[in-house]
């Protein structure tokens, strides 16, 4: 039978330095060690010695957008002033969560912002390629902006549920039904297309 994994944090006492010798993630005080960090108490010993006693953090860190960091994400809402999204992916890895994101009506475009229309740009369950331009905190969301080439719509469904081909960089067409919609529409670039 496999022993529990017992958790710690740092400065709880582990063990005192007869029974172990000291590893990495743990530190010794008064003839005893400590784990310097939170994470699992791993004990390994090689012929007969003493065991040798660490603790491990978890392997899997949260990967957060940074500014400048290409996001794809998901438009959740939208507004006469901004587009509300869901960031689902850094480049091209996946976040373990979302975070949110606003697309603000000046940042959609490079240029002629006065014109821009969110409605003409994006629809709720729009998927986005766009670029972290400052970062968030627990009560605001983390701007965005499309204003480049390569930014902007990659992936739009139509009214009748079938996904869109861009025709230009501001129109999508319903392969089914021909109707054609606005949009901010990205020249996506190869290192973003999957095979």
């Amino acid at each position: 039978m496999v022993p529990p994994v017992r958790y710690c944090v740092p400065g709880e006492r582990l063990c005192n330095l007869e029974e172990g010798s000291p590893g990495s993630g743990t530190y010794t005080r008064h003839g005893y060690i400590f784990s310097s960090l939170a994470g699992c108490l791993a004990k390994s010993s090689e012929n007969g010695a003493l065991p040798v006693v660490s603790v491990m953090r978890e392997t899997e860190s949260q990967l957060m957008p940074t500014v400048g960091a290409v996001v794809t994400c998901k438009v959740s809402s939208i507004n006469s002033r901004f587009a509300k999204v869901h960031i689902l992916y850094v480049g091209s890895t996946p976040l373990k969560n979302s975070f949110r994101g606003t697309i603000r009506k000046e940042d959609i475009r490079a240029t002629e912002k006065d014109k821009v229309e969110i409605y003409k740009s994006f629809r709720p369950g729009d998927i986005v390629l766009a670029k972290v331009i400052s970062l968030g905190d627990a009560q605001s969301n983390y701007l965005l902006t499309t204003a480049e080439n390569e930014l902007g719509v990659v992936v739009a469904h139509s009214e009748s549920g079938v996904q869109m081909v861009p025709i230009s960089w501001c129109e999508m067409q319903c392969p089914k039904t021909h109707t054609k919609e606005f949009r901010k529409v990205a020249r996506v670039q190869p290192e973003f297309l999957q095979t």
